[in-house]
């Protein structure tokens, strides 16, 4: 794996925003075409392995906590219990997911796994691959994302209730709306029908208890860039289970074990000889250098890296109330003081590619920048 400075194509950001791309630039550049990371085919095929291996590890570990009920230690409200474990052994669709992985010295280790709301989806499947073609077309690279979302949404159009597929997010967010609508256009592509609505304008209807959307129409299948965490703390959330017409969630239910850093410890319980896992606890003081992770803390928030019981690293941030897990410390490689995170992701049970975000610290927050690959 190696780091290389390149320059950027003339009018870039032009050729990203003809291809709905508007968030590549906001105080700081997100997308960042001055690098690329060039790896070789082996290190492609290893980090492959190591996203279907642990995928597997993922489904195990999801059975063990329901199998003897380990809630309480993912702060998982007592009434959605029902709702998680029906949707896990009636077999709901999960559409996808993105473990980040850090990658040196040929050595990989998962750090967590974004199961429930992942981003950078569409500058991985779609911005990345458009750069290469410019970059050089001879080229190929890990990504597959695009054809793997298409093909799922077609399996999964037999497994969907009757009716539209509503995709949502919040109002106002670029960055999810963007990645919603890519999702939504590659189930268009898959042949489903299709419709928008915003998470805030959801509602419910009392007489027929349904979820509807602004014209009134009931949901029936819904995939939403929302997290379950929020979404079981607000008011029409819970309804969920009251809901006369089962609606389908995408992400189902069940992905509220694999989006919580809880899980982290299970694994480590469950799989102590995986070679891709960092041993993790629920308790401090087992560890000398570790890091320190709310459980449901996003983009880099409220982290504390420790090195010989010294902080070495840390972050500020709303999160921590609901509980924390200690993780061993395994940094991510320096190149010229920059610190990738490899994102692979999984869609359709499948390894399916990967994106680079790179931080100038040692943590990746929310100031981390996407770098394309390719593979030598």
């Amino acid at each position: 794996m190696k780091r290389i400075n390149i320059k950027p194509r003339n009018n870039w950001q032009n050729a990203v925003e003809k291809l709905g791309f508007g968030f590549h630039t906001t105080n700081l550049p997100y997308w960042d075409e001055s690098a690329c990371y060039e790896m070789d085919m082996k290190e492609i095929l290893f980090i492959e392995k190591a996203t279907a291996e642990l995928w597997d590890l993922c489904l195990g570990a999801v059975q063990h906590v329901i199998d003897t009920r380990g809630y309480q230690a993912f702060g998982i409200p007592e009434w959605v219990i029902p709702q998680i474990e029906k949707s896990w052994t009636e077999d709901h669709p999960a559409i996808y997911g993105r473990f980040d992985f850090c990658y040196k010295q040929g050595e990989l280790k998962m750090l967590e796994f974004n199961a429930d709301t992942p981003t950078s989806l569409y500058e991985a499947g779609i911005v990345q691959w458009f750069w290469l073609q410019d970059f050089a077309k001879e080229k190929d690279q890990f990504n597959s994302i695009h054809e793997k979302l298409i093909n799922y949404w077609q399996y999964l159009k037999n497994y969907l209730n009757r009716g539209p597929l509503h995709f949502s997010c919040l109002k106002e967010t670029l960055e999810d709306l963007t990645n919603t609508e890519y999702m939504r256009d590659c189930a268009i592509q898959a042949g489903l029908d299709t419709k928008l609505v915003f998470i805030d304008d959801i509602g419910w209807h009392e007489g027929t208890r349904q979820f509807v959307d602004m014209d009134g129409q009931a949901i029936q299948n819904i995939f939403k860039l929302y997290p379950w965490e929020w979404l079981v703390k607000d008011d029409f959330g819970k309804h969920i289970p009251e809901d006369s017409n089962r609606a389908c969630w995408i992400e189902p239910a069940w992905k509220m074990i694999l989006s919580n850093k809880a899980i982290l410890p299970v694994l480590w319980e469950l799989y102590p000889d995986c070679p891709y896992l960092l041993p993790a606890y629920f308790e401090e003081g087992k560890l000398t250098n570790y890091v320190k992770k709310p459980i449901l803390s996003r983009e880099g928030a409220n982290i504390d890296l420790v090195m010989k019981n010294v902080s070495i690293a840390k972050t500020t941030g709303q999160y921590g109330t609901e509980g924390f897990v200690y993780q061993e410390l395994f940094t991510l490689p320096n190149f010229s003081d920059n610190y990738p995170v490899i994102g692979s992701w999984v869609i359709g049970q499948e390894p399916a590619g990967m994106g680079i975000r790179e931080a100038g610290t040692l943590v990746t927050d929310n100031q981390s920048r996407f770098v394309p690959h390719f593979i030598s």
